[in-house]
């Protein structure tokens, strides 16, 4: 396509996008793309944003959504083309990792055959890394696991709470078993992973959720208020939809707050522009109308949050480590390849443990969570 150019006709989007017409009358058909633009004689034809649409729809596609779900993503208002980028870069390098994992579960078996071992059944399971039947995204399930020490902080604050509404709720984490729990998710991706089972989930978000006032007896909320379009509105729905309220955020306001972590004080210090348009914790818990208490990240923390590898400061170099984390995307990519490139010098010289050794004998350290309740 030529720089020139303003507009491309269907026959000619079909040649350079590798699909058929009957494709792109399709897409066309049910609202996926349409073709905005015309040609001088009047004839139908795509603008540049609409390939760049196109080009979004057909990558999902080959990374196997469905019609539906891709219309969802490439249809998110807050997501613009360079978020599509990254997103999809993430999921691409999740592949990648499968597949180099089930090679090389392969390479060891023939090499076991090939030496004349007995493979079992057993053994054969055993080689396969089950995680490479997961669906698109896993990196987000592979990571995020409901940490034991933060889940119990939660799940007090809940106290006899019989109806749950978990707002943001991603694939489930946090989600108590032993009560009638409700969640709400906007992302398809996240609604996707959720696990067989798991408590029926509302495609809503947080400022408008879609029930009446006082549906439950608590509404709760775990490291998604700062993913919000608008997280004072989000916060006094969860009021309104519920009699009390538990949500897992973090504090912006004890001043020199960057400092507290090593990652953000030494690697990434664009981190505290990610948050410069966040509402003050104080604002928060008033919008809630609750208390903040400190909860402490443990050293071996499950759930793979932004500090929860403190004192693993090597994880932060793998990448399907960083992809279940928003801070990374929210960057962009030459200050992520900074840190992680400087973090990886420093830890081979020995620096990093140098100016950290301090947290080498910790269970524990305050990291800024904090748990409102109302």
């Amino acid at each position: 396509m030529g720089a020139v150019e303003d507009h491309w006709t269907v026959g000619r989007v079909a040649e350079l996008a590798g699909v058929s017409v009957r494709t792109l009358h399709h897409y066309d058909q049910i609202g996926l793309v349409r073709p905005s633009a015309r040609t001088g004689a009047g004839y139908r034809a795509y603008s540049a944003a609409d390939v760049e649409r196109l080009r979004e729809v057909l990558a999902y596609r080959r990374l196997g959504f469905g019609l539906r779900e891709v219309a969802e993503l490439v249809g998110d208002p807050s997501t613009d083309a360079v978020a599509h980028l990254r997103r999809l870069r993430g999921l691409l390098l999740e592949r990648r990792r499968r597949t180099d994992s089930m090679v090389a579960a392969i390479d060891r078996e023939l090499d076991t055959r090939a030496k004349g071992e007995e493979v079992t059944p057993e053994k054969q399971l055993e080689m396969l890394d089950p995680r490479l039947s997961d669906e698109i995204g896993g990196a987000y399930t592979a990571t995020r696991q409901t940490d034991p020490a933060i889940a119990a902080r939660i799940w007090e604050a809940l106290g006899d709470a019989r109806t749950v509404l978990n707002v943001g709720a991603g694939t489930g984490s946090y989600e108590p078993t032993d009560r009638e729990v409700t969640a709400v998710e906007p992302s398809v991706v996240m609604r996707g992973q959720r696990p067989a089972g798991s408590a029926p989930c509302v495609a809503a978000t947080a400022e408008s959720l879609p029930f009446a006032d006082q549906s439950f007896d608590v509404a709760m909320a775990v490291s998604t208020v700062h993913h919000w379009a608008d997280p004072t509105a989000g916060l006094r729905e969860m009021r309104r939809v519920a009699r009390r309220a538990v949500v897992l955020t973090f504090d912006t306001d004890e001043p020199g707050w960057q400092n507290r972590f090593w990652l953000t004080r030494d690697y990434l210090p664009e981190f505290a522009a990610v948050l410069a348009e966040f509402p003050s914790l104080a604002g928060r818990a008033d919008a809630l109308g609750g208390r903040a208490e400190p909860v402490p990240v443990p050293w071996d923390c499950s759930d793979g949050l932004f500090e929860a590898y403190w004192r693993r400061p090597d994880a932060y170099l793998e990448d399907h480590v960083r992809r279940a984390m928003s801070v990374w995307t929210k960057v962009g990519t030459a200050a992520e390849g900074r840190a992680v490139r400087s973090l990886g010098e420093d830890l081979d010289s020995g620096r990093w443990a140098e100016r950290n050794s301090d947290l080498v004998d910790l269970d524990a350290a305050d990291l800024g969570l904090r748990l409102l309740t109302a």
